[in-house]
């Protein structure tokens, strides 16, 4: 790159904008961190679902599997920075020329597995071989890859190993392997919350009492996740405190949100509790008004089932618990977790037993808010955005070339890979030439 400041891309599957989730939240404060260093630009491929676009952040929208907005963006970066992407896109970045930085944050083939469990046999088995090929072609063409902990780490290394990216040149240029990959967790503003953002919990749910302990599930609904854990623990606490709310802040989003969302109403309405000790949000939150909502809660609760997407995920809004102030009463399993535990920022307890996650959640309520905070400003400071965008930082304002990547075309593919990126090519182009989206599975 020349010694202007470089132009950077971030290519965002999810809305950016007034409602987000962890991928377009993730990259529009990246695009902040880094707009002091360079231009930055941030492309949605949802953008009617985004509102109006952040403060501070240039953005244009694409359809994901009729990307042509893209493309010229793609030819002026100097670095793109994205999740593994579809053949046609991924063809594009590699020509470009560009320094291809891939955001493995998001264990998106461990979440496929749980995404399409239930759905017929054969469906899932193509989404999981589809998302498998596009992280094996982003392993073979980037220059850089960054991931949200050290437990996706050891994941990744096992990944590029099998992808042969780990040769002795590599290896004696940097036995870390850092320059290759590293650790951009996601990450909180810099600046403390603000109450006055949004109505916050009491507004949007006016039947909560003044009086009323809440405790708050701050993300969506997903299958994945064990809200039924989380109502049946608030459902023995509730016996004893009677004044408890169990809030669920979001929904959850296509088939397994949806399914996700059912279970737990339909938990709810057979324990007696919905509408009164268990509350939904039915609408998104908007980002901006989050802080009203964690700061007004006295307690947040995150559980999650045993299985591998659990170990290897970066549960992103528990971060914002951190940035609040807010205690966590979470499952085991996953990298925060381990931290809520060690260091006293709420309560860790085992998976899938209701009694512990009640005494938790009545011991922190007990002790308070106030009890927890201190702890609590130390993780939020350790994840700064500004702080955690360090690699990412180093490398897009790196005068010096990357290392050269194995290109994809240079190394073997499975049978089925090859196959599967022709026929998804020759159907792109099909159901363009007849004016047809491509179908929302």
């Amino acid at each position: 790159m020349s010694a202007r400041r470089p132009r950077v891309l971030f290519i965002s599957p999810d809305a950016v904008g007034e409602r987000m989730r962890g991928m377009g939240i993730r990259y529009t404060e990246l695009a902040r961190a880094l707009a002091p260093h360079a231009e930055v630009v941030v492309a949605t491929g949802d953008e009617a679902a985004a509102g109006a676009p952040p403060p501070g952040v240039a953005v244009i929208g694409y359809a994901p599997h009729a990307p042509g907005a893209l493309r010229p963006e793609i030819a002026r970066a100097d670095a793109i920075v994205a999740p593994p992407q579809w053949p046609v896109v991924t063809g594009w970045m590699r020509r470009s020329g560009a320094r291809l930085i891939f955001d493995l944050y998001a264990p998106e083939t461990l979440e496929t597995l749980e995404l399409f469990g239930g759905r017929p046999p054969a469906l899932r088995r193509l989404m999981v071989a589809l998302t498998v090929d596009r992280l094996e072609d982003a392993l073979r063409s980037g220059h850089h890859f960054m991931c949200a902990g050290q437990a996706q780490r050891d994941l990744y290394v096992g990944a590029l190993l099998a992808a042969r990216r780990l040769t002795p040149e590599t290896y004696d240029r940097d036995r870390s392997l850092r320059e290759l990959l590293d650790v951009v967790p996601f990450g909180v503003p810099a600046e403390p919350p603000r109450s006055g953002t949004g109505g916050g919990i009491r507004v949007a749910l006016p039947q909560i009492g003044a009086g009323d302990e809440i405790v708050l599930w701050n993300g969506g609904l997903w299958n994945w996740f064990d809200a039924p854990a989380a109502i049946d623990a608030v459902a023995l606490l509730a016996a004893r405190r009677p004044g408890v709310r169990l809030v669920f802040m979001g929904t959850g989003e296509g088939p397994a949100g949806a399914r996700a969302a059912h279970e737990a109403h339909a938990l709810a309405r057979a324990r007696g509790l919905l509408g009164a000790t268990v509350l939904f949000n039915e609408t998104w939150v908007p980002y901006d008004e989050r802080a009203a909502w964690l700061l007004e809660a006295d307690c947040a609760i995150a559980t999650a089932r045993d299985h591998l997407e659990t170990r290897f995920a970066f549960r992103t809004r528990v971060l914002d618990c951190f940035w609040a102030g807010l205690p966590v009463v979470c499952t085991r399993g996953d990298e925060l977790a381990a931290r809520i535990g060690r260091d006293d920022l709420g309560a860790a307890v085992g998976v899938g037993d209701p009694q512990p996650l009640a005494e938790s959640l009545e011991a922190v309520l007990d002790r308070g808010r106030d009890a927890y905070a201190a702890g609590l400003a130390r993780a939020a400071a350790d994840h700064a955005w500004p702080v955690v965008a360090e690699p990412l930082r180093r490398w897009v304002t790196d005068p010096a070339p990357p290392p050269a990547p194995l290109r994809a075309e240079r190394t073997l593919r499975r049978p089925g890979h090859a196959a599967r990126r022709v026929t998804y090519r020759v159907a792109r182009r099909a159901l363009q030439a007849a004016g047809v989206k491509w179908p929302s599975l």
